[in-house]
Parts: C-alpha cells; sequence; structure tokens
C-alpha cells in the first residue's frame, strides 16, 4: 500500500523513484544534521556558557535557508521549469530542516547544571511527558492525514496540484506539524531543565511564529486571500483555545 501523496511526490521528483537516489537524498540530510551538531559542540566545548549562541546561530541560518524555498520561488521557476521545486526543495529544505532538527535534540544534551530541583522538577517532568504524548501523537496524525506530498509542501509550486485536506485539527489549530515540532523540543528543554534549555524551549514556539509570519503565511495569504487572513485571526498557530481541549484531544485519540 503507497504511503498517501508519495506517487504525487515521486511523479515531481525523479530522485525519488531510485533507491540509489533515494539515499543519496537520505545522505544529504543526515549531512546537514551532523554538519549543525558538529558547529554546536564546537561552541559547547570551549565555551559551555554560551551554547545558547551556537544553537541560535544554526536555527537562523537553518530558517533562512529553508525561507529561500518560498522567497526564491519565482526566481527558480523561471530558470528551472518544472524542476524548480526539485531543485528549491534538495537546496534549501533537505538542507535547512536538518539543522533544525539537530538544533532540537542538542537541548537534550546542551551543557549547564540543572535549574530545577525538587517538586518544581516533578512539575516539568510532568509537563515534558504531557508534551512529548501530544507531540508524538500529533506527529503521526499529521503525517497519515495530510500525506508525503503536503508534508514537503509540493503545494507551494503546483498549487493546482494540491490535495484538500479536510480535517478537523485545522479547525483547532492552523499549523498542526509545527505543534508537534515544538510540544517534541518542550519535552527536551524542560526535562534538561538547565536554564539554558527550558529558554530554547519557550524560544521554539516564538521564532517559529515570527518565521511564519515573515514566510509561509504571507505565501498563504497570496494564494487563498482574505479567507486565510481572518483564519489566522480566528484559530491559534500552535496551542487550541482552552475551551477546545477536549476536541483536540478527541482528535489525537480518534483523528476526527
Amino acid at each position: 500500500m503507497s504511503f498517501q501523496g508519495l506517487d504525487q511526490l515521486r511523479a515531481r521528483v525523479p530522485d525519488l523513484r531510485s533507491p540509489v537516489r533515494r539515499l543519496m537524498v537520505g545522505l544529504i540530510g543526515i549531512a546537514s544534521f551532523a554538519a549543525a551538531t558538529a558547529v554546536m559542540l564546537t561552541v559547547d566545548l570551549p565555551w559551555p556558557g554560551w551554547t545558547l549562541l551556537g544553537q541560535f546561530g544554526v536555527v537562523i541560518v537553518a530558517y533562512l535557508l529553508v525561507s529561500q524555498f518560498f522567497w526564491q520561488k519565482t526566481r527558480l521557476q523561471t530558470r528551472y521549469g518544472d524542476m524548480a521545486y526539485r531543485n528549491a526543495f534538495g537546496a534549501c529544505v533537505l538542507t535547512g530542516l536538518p539543522m533544525i532538527f539537530a538544533a532540537i535534540a542538542h537541548t537534550a544534551y546542551l551543557p549547564g547544571e540543572r535549574a530545577v530541583t525538587g517538586g518544581a522538577a516533578l512539575v516539568l517532568w510532568m509537563i515534558g511527558f504531557y508534551s512529548l504524548a501530544t507531540g508524538l501523537a500529533l506527529w503521526a496524525r499529521a503525517v497519515f492525514t495530510f500525506g508525503a506530498d503536503n508534508l514537503a509542501m509540493l503545494y507551494v509550486y503546483f498549487p493546482a496540484e494540491g490535495r484538500i485536506v479536510d480535517s478537523s485539527i485545522y479547525g483547532l489549530i492552523r499549523h498542526p506539524t509545527y505543534s508537534a515540532v515544538v510540544r517534541l523540543g518542550m519535552t527536551l528543554g524542560l526535562w534538561r531543565g538547565t536554564w539554558c534549555s527550558i529558554a530554547f524551549a519557550l524560544f521554539m514556539p516564538i521564532g517559529l511564529t515570527i518565521y511564519l509570519r515573515l514566510v509561509e503565511e504571507p505565501d498563504l495569504i497570496e494564494r487563498f486571500g482574505e479567507a486565510y487572513a481572518n483564519y489566522r485571526q480566528k484559530v491559534p498557530a500552535f496551542v487550541p483555545r482552552l475551551r477546545d481541549a477536549g476536541r483536540f484531544h478527541r482528535f489525537l485519540v480518534s483523528g476526527k
């Protein structure tokens, strides 16, 4: 059984049709993750007090890379035609996204003493466990609900081929996949328990909101007009409103 949206993605990215090419694609992502990790460790080992400098530096570079996928769309389409998506995703997203994941993973082992102990640490652990459980559930729901083509943002370069996903989650939060990433990052930051890890965990939704406002959501407003702008005013980005908590948790369990 083919994963939803995978055939559409393969049709636009010839590399995914060959096992050897798929391996090469995976190696690019692994190399990007490893390079970002090496940069952060280069800061951690001699200057542990500046650990956030390396982490934020990696995140900023990663966001700038991913942003080019959107900002350079017209230029790349003019230059490469139907291959623009393939080239843009490989150069921008496939390199930038693993760097973001590396920065999030770094939160689990960044240097420093635990800042919170005793009962407060137990509270943070419980909040972290909730973030982990809901984050994993939301990620799984997003992967199987939205499909490979939507997760890989094929619709940005081929809007006519975009599939409309009719899911109740969009009435609760605007960006389910990003919400899952934020929750997993919060888990690592709270469980590590240093001031730096907690600070990075709390910064994640702020930084992601800035990115969405400057990069992805302008593209959505361009495509859907005032309807999306109104939708953005009514529905939170990552965390459902308190009155919608029951519906949110039902979606995690049942997908409805």
